[in-house]
């Protein structure tokens, strides 16, 4: 026997446009049927919480699925899976689609080549399909926008949870963010941990979804931006506080990043605050008070 829960949304052309929609979620557990062969136009990430069972690649190749346990079914491509039929397991799926999941893709959020992801703890991504099933309802009058930006949540919430990412963060990024504003250049970051250019390219592109230098500039320009609205700095001396000796050419590199020059964000956003601005990440339960 099996028990299941299922609801499937029709977003107009309107909600596709916000990025992702959600096409339909599901919660199901027990002797599930076997799914497939069959192929899909549409994404749907299946959550598997507890239990044991199998996926079969086109070739015909079966794959132990062991929760916890990710499996991407992606457009286009044959699948075929099933639970274990003594013990089955328990499933959260949820069905989604729109130009955003190229984007996703690029950034290694969805792996179309890895249909079966081991997850470090599915509680995360089963809370947001939990979610997503309430917003479900159809007396929902925010149905598609709430739901589609869940699936956005979603997606955060299964690269987080993969079980070859640690949960508290890549080393390499860390030890990247840490030294951030040093002037080196990227081979000199390589260097540093003991890497080659190709290995480092590698590391940052598989827990950021960028480059090296990418992810550098962000968290660059982000600092830029605090020290630009928040102090009277030249822009010379900004540019050295994150890591240019070249003004110029971080003027270059901020007016192609951010849309506008620093002067330009600098009159736009500058702001004199009393007692000055707090590296401190707010507590929720405690936030700053006037």
């Amino acid at each position: 026997m099996y028990h299941t829960w299922m609801r499937f949304l029709s977003p107009s052309p309107v909600h596709h446009r916000l990025g992702v929609v959600c096409l339909g979620v599901g919660l199901q557990y027990g002797a599930l049927p076997t799914v497939g062969p069959r192929t899909l136009d549409s994404h749907v990430a299946v959550v598997i919480s507890t239990g044991t069972g199998w996926y079969e690649t086109p070739d015909g190749r079966r794959t132990t699925v062991t929760a916890p346990s990710l499996l991407w079914l992606t457009p286009g491509i044959p699948h075929h899976y099933g639970p274990d039929p003594e013990t089955g397991w328990d499933e959260g799926f949820v069905g989604f689609t729109g130009p955003a999941t190229a984007t996703y893709t690029e950034l290694g959020y969805i792996e179309p080549d890895r249909p079966v992801v081991p997850l470090s703890d599915a509680t995360g991504p089963r809370a947001v399909i939990a979610r997503i099933a309430r917003a479900a309802r159809r007396d929902n009058p925010l149905l598609e926008v709430e739901t589609g930006a869940a699936v956005h949540e979603l997606l955060v919430a299964l690269r987080r949870a993969r079980a070859d990412l640690a949960p508290d963060g890549d080393p390499v990024l860390k030890a990247l963010a840490r030294d951030a504003f040093k002037p080196m250049s990227v081979a000199d970051h390589a260097t540093r941990h003991g890497m080659t250019l190709a290995e480092l390219r590698t590391a940052v592109r598989r827990g950021a979804g960028c480059s090296p230098k990418d992810y550098l500039l962000g968290i660059r320009l982000g600092r830029a931006k605090e020290l630009l609205a928040a102090t009277e700095l030249p822009v010379a001396a900004v540019a050295r506080r994150v890591g240019y000796d070249d003004p110029a050419y971080f003027s270059r590199l901020f007016t192609r990043r951010v849309g506008m020059a620093p002067i330009r964000f600098r009159a736009q956003e500058s702001r004199t605050v009393p007692g000055g601005w707090s590296n401190r990440v707010p507590d929720p339960d405690d936030p700053p008070r006037v």
